[in-house]
């Protein structure tokens, strides 16, 4: 079986890195496949050795129980047999079934011994299985597979059902040696064998619940690094309603969201490539306008006079907005800088710059106190309002309202303390649901077709500038946004330092 990623044809020609990443062979033994297996195999012989350390010792007093159980019906038979009537082959034979040098008895208060054959010199290892416990057993029972050949050992057993009589043997620990080497054979074989079997049944479960669906996802993650704005390479995901279903949702979530992201990012390239390219040409034309309309200043007629400032410092406004254009998204606006000044005759400049003195059908009310001021920059609080102001116009223009007297657009403003509230209303449809959620980000919160947003965008980044806030207002006829200025926070430190100095 072959468990290594398939990849395509074109990995290593003409994708660079990704290319080269497309084309990384993973070996079995290092892969996740070759990992699961032997941690299964390892697993399974760890499981298998906890469970042979126990039963080792429990086969060895087993076995040992046994051979006293033989020796208690030798006892019984000897016992009986009247006195110097059982020939000494009979005795040697019925030791020699029970595996043992020499069988005693104690029954109440006497101590017998039955039979001996070549009595050992000395006993290296006493089992008194009455009294032995767990750990006990385990250690004389390492001892005993370990130790070299020709130990005897002294098993003591109950005999019968009272607690005093016992029978106890003398035997060599070869043959039980013997026998438990056989065990831990039939053990070790016996491990392998399950070990296979489960490693096999749990490893192919396991290739087709996990391995399988996370080679998916790799491959899928692989090919979608090689071409992300192709919709063909998002991961389809499976259905699964566990974790690794959850994984392929957010996997093709994260991945048509990344296309996106990548389709606005080169709109906005191509945005910026263009003005760029229009900007050279741009200032050109609005350099001749400002050399006429400074010849028309020396006109004497009054509507020219009347005129020629609010001409010339549109133009002066149109260069620094195709300025602006052209630094959006590409590096950041410059500080505010901030003066008290009078917000009333700025907003009356919004209205010659807006048009709006030649607009028909669109009512423009200045609802700002004359005295009211504003400590901000005016040059960037003008570029704000008018954006504004301009999407209102643009609203009002596409809707067809033949009742006179509701196109109207309204800039108010009151200060709280230190705050000032700027508000800009229209009487138009108001803002969708749909555009709510992305309102100022740039091309995605217009509010009409073919808009770019960036409007809004350009003027919440001004006012974020300030500390201040822009946000749409709910619940309100048309479509009201505020604008909260506060004003600049004092430094008293250094004025307080510099009275100290003196």
């Amino acid at each position: 079986m072959d468990h290594t990623p398939k990849h395509h044809s074109n990995a290593g020609n003409g994708e660079n890195g990704n290319g080269a990443r497309r084309a990384r062979q993973v070996r079995f033994a290092a892969g996740l496949s070759g990992k699961l297996l032997g941690l299964t195999i390892v697993f399974v012989m760890i499981a298998e050795v906890l469970i042979y350390v126990p039963s080792i010792a429990n086969f060895r007093n087993n076995w040992l129980r046994d051979r006293l159980a033989a020796a208690e019906i030798a006892a019984l038979v000897l016992d009986a047999a009247p006195e110097q009537m059982l020939p000494t082959e009979l005795e040697t034979e019925l030791l020699q079934n029970v595996g043992a040098m020499t069988v005693a008895v104690k029954r109440g208060n006497t101590r017998r011994l039955l039979a001996v054959t070549d009595m050992p010199v000395s006993i290296d290892m006493r089992v008194d299985l009455r009294t032995i416990g767990a750990v006990e057993s385990i250690t004389e029972a390492f001892q005993t597979l370990f130790s070299p050949d020709g130990h005897y050992i002294l098993a003591v057993g109950q005999l019968g059902g009272n607690e005093d009589d016992f029978v106890e043997i003398v035997m060599k620990d070869t043959p039980l040696r013997a026998a438990m080497l056989r065990f831990s054979v039939n053990i070790l074989l016996l491990s392998i064998i399950i070990s296979v079997i489960t490693a096999a049944l749990v490893y192919f479960s396991l290739i087709r619940l996990l391995v399988r669906p996370m080679r998916r996802l790799t491959e899928g993650v692989l090919d979608f690094a090689q071409k992300p704005e192709d919709p063909d390479r998002v991961i389809v995901p499976s259905g699964r309603d566990d974790e690794i279903g959850v994984a392929e949702e957010e996997l093709s979530a994260m991945q048509r969201d990344l296309q996106a992201a990548l389709k606005q990012k080169s709109r906005l390239a191509a945005l910026g490539m263009a003005v760029s390219k229009i900007n050279h040409d741009l200032r050109n034309i609005l350099a001749s306008a400002q050399l006429i309309s400074d010849r028309l200043g020396m006109v004497p007629d009054p509507t020219v006079q009347r005129f020629a400032p609010k001409l010339l410092s549109t133009l002066d406004r149109a260069i620094d907005f195709c300025t602006s254009t052209l630094k959006y998204g590409s590096a950041s606006e410059a500080p505010p800088e901030r003066r008290v000044f009078v917000l009333h005759p700025m907003v009356e400049d919004v209205r010659h710059v807006s048009g709006l003195e030649f607009k028909e059908g669109i009512h423009f009310d200045n609802l700002v106190p004359e005295d009211l001021e504003i400590n901000a920059d005016p040059d960037q609080l003008i570029r704000v309002i008018t954006n504004l102001v301009r999407n209102a116009v643009q609203v009002l223009e596409s809707e067809s309202r033949s009742e006179a007297g509701r196109n109207v657009i309204t800039i108010s403003a009151r200060r709280e303390g230190s705050v000032v509230t700027t508000e800009v209303s229209d009487t138009g449809p108001g803002v969708p649901e749909k555009a709510k959620a992305n309102l100022f980000e740039a091309f995605k919160g217009s509010v009409r077709p073919g808009g770019t947003g960036l409007g809004l965008a350009i003027a919440s980044e001004l006012v974020r500038a300030h500390g201040g806030e822009i946000r749409l207002v709910d619940g309100t006829l048309g479509a009201t946004f505020q604008i909260v200025i506060p004003d600049p926070v004092v430094q008293l430190e250094p004025k307080r330092a510099r009275r100290q100095s003196r």
